[in-house]
């Protein structure tokens, strides 16, 4: 855990513990004789300062470790039914990225392409009460998630990474969408 963290999220972490022992040192004061206020007083600083401070945390985590994907290329490859996503990383920010998440959605019919015949309305009046065979379920969306960078990324270094996903052969006019979650 040491190392994930950069220089501002030690800072973010001592500022808050600092803020909550002032505000136990406010309250010991404010508090007089009475036990239940002082530790209603302390419960309520220690809730506002854990908030506060993870806050501040998470808000750096997105700020701080950046990335982004260059000169991604993709290819089908007809043998084995799969898309080859190729394509860099690079950290673009002037932390350290611990490790890159690539999502890869493959959507059919991504941009339109019409109504086929049945879309709307079932043929056949007596398909409604459900027939003996069921048939295939065929996904319109493939969800694939790779985890491109595990060892870490220096300020300015660039990866290259490979994905590969699956391709249905029944997909067409697809739309492919990738987006990169770096901590």
């Amino acid at each position: 855990m040491i190392p994930y963290f950069t220089i501002l999220h030690w800072l973010d972490i001592v500022f808050f513990l600092t803020l909550f022992v002032f505000l136990v040192v406010i309250s010991i004061k404010a508090a007089g004789e009475s036990v239940k206020l002082l530790i209603s007083m302390i419960f309520a600083s220690f809730l506002v300062t854990a908030f506060a401070a993870v806050l501040g945390l998470i808000i750096l985590e997105k700020y701080t470790k950046k990335a982004k994907l260059l000169e991604v290329k993709q290819r089908r490859v007809l043998i084995n039914e799969t898309l080859v996503l190729k394509g860099r990383v690079k950290n673009i920010g002037k932390f350290k990225v611990n490790y890159c998440k690539l999502e890869i959605k493959l959507v059919n019919n991504g941009w339109g392409g019409g109504f086929s015949k049945g879309t709307f309305f079932k043929s056949g009046g007596f398909n409604v009460f459900g027939s003996k065979e069921k048939k295939q379920q065929r996904p319109n969306t493939i969800k694939a998630t790779k985890i491109v960078i595990k060892d870490g990324l220096r300020a300015g270094e660039v990866k290259n990474f490979t994905a590969i996903i699956p391709y249905p052969p029944y997909f067409k006019n697809t739309y492919l969408n990738y987006k990169l979650y770096c901590h």
